[in-house]
């Protein structure tokens, strides 16, 4: 019997979670809600802190503080690990294991473990069944150690940047085995990337970190709408003294993430705090130029929304504030 309900249960709950080591914290006083059934990207530059996240939560990491829980047990629970799989960067497999070896391995542990589904992604690759793990390509490694993740049948698959060996080609094919196994199984998917191109085709949730803490998080869509992209000319301003780079003071009292000027035009990333005065040219930012913001103000005052947010947490933002372009 499962622990929780995946339908009321979310996947991943984490209150005020840290973990330190000697050097200082990887992760910090990190708070957040995952829904189940959502594909969500785990964003940040190295050493944010995604790796220790998901350690923590596939019980590989104790954290140092705070709480986290899957599908609302511990993840040192017996249920949690059969519910869970976790598909770490460098892909560990036993090397003098054949093909075959391998998938045996995974439904000799796992209960509920699916053999055609494994063998289906091996196939696809025309990977021996034969042949030693240590003999096949990064590639075909990367493969075998999906069928394993997949076969598994978890509730929530962990993927850290899990087709940065790939090429375009099978990058493109496995991703199209997730979501598709996703969407039949209702699987949670939390897969951290630096493709950020490719995270707008497949996420619905996203979360961003930054130096060990959480910046933004939520359903993909209420994120972007949060923001607007604005182009315009600073000469059309009423006013052009609103700040030191010479942004219109008609912006200024709303959340300013990026600002860039060329000439007498200029370019500007906010979050809204009510109705936009001025004659601008306003759309909403995809879902990559969001990112990048983000990323390259690591500063930038955070953004929480009501489905991501633990209980007891508020959204994190403090009001209006510049971030130097």
């Amino acid at each position: 019997m499962h622990v929780g309900d995946p339908a009321h249960e979310p996947a991943i709950e984490a209150n005020g979670v840290g973990r330190k080591y000697r050097r200082g914290w990887a992760l910090r006083d990190c708070s957040f809600r995952l829904p189940a059934g959502r594909i969500c990207g785990l964003v940040g530059p190295n050493g944010a802190g995604k790796t220790t996240l998901m350690a923590i939560a596939a019980n590989l990491l104790e954290p140092t503080a705070g709480t986290l829980k899957v599908f609302g047990a511990t993840p040192e629970s017996v249920e949690t690990g059969r519910r869970t799989a976790f598909l770490a960067q460098e892909k560990p497999l036993f090397r003098r294991f054949t093909v075959a070896e391998t998938l045996r391995m995974g439904r000799e542990l796992n209960p509920g473990w699916d053999q055609p589904a494994a063998e289906s992604i091996v196939r696809a690759g025309n990977v021996p069944m034969e042949a030693k793990i240590g003999t096949l390509s990064g590639g075909q490694r990367t493969r075998v150690a999906f069928a394993l993740a997949f076969g598994k049948r978890p509730d929530l698959l962990m993927l850290d940047e899990p087709m940065s060996d790939l090429d375009p080609l099978v990058r493109h094919e496995l991703m199209s085995t997730l979501m598709a196994e996703a969407a039949q199984n209702g699987t949670t998917v939390l897969m951290s990337s630096h493709m950020l191109s490719e995270l707008e085709s497949v996420c619905d949730f996203l979360l961003v970190m930054s130096t060990g803490g959480l910046r933004l998080a939520g359903d993909v869509d209420e994120l972007r709408s949060a923001h607007l992209r604005l182009h315009g000319d600073r000469s059309d301003a009423g006013n052009n003294q609103g700040h030191a780079q010479g942004l219109p003071a008609e912006l200024t009292a709303h959340t300013l993430l990026e600002y860039h000027t060329s000439g007498d035009h200029f370019t500007a990333l906010i979050r809204p705090n009510g109705p936009v005065a001025g004659h601008w040219q306003a759309a909403t930012p995809n879902l990559e130029e969001l990112l990048l913001s983000y990323l390259r103000c690591p500063d930038a005052p955070p953004l929480i929304t009501s489905q991501a947010q633990a209980p007891g947490q508020t959204n994190g933002s403090n009001g209006p504030r510049t971030v130097a372009a």
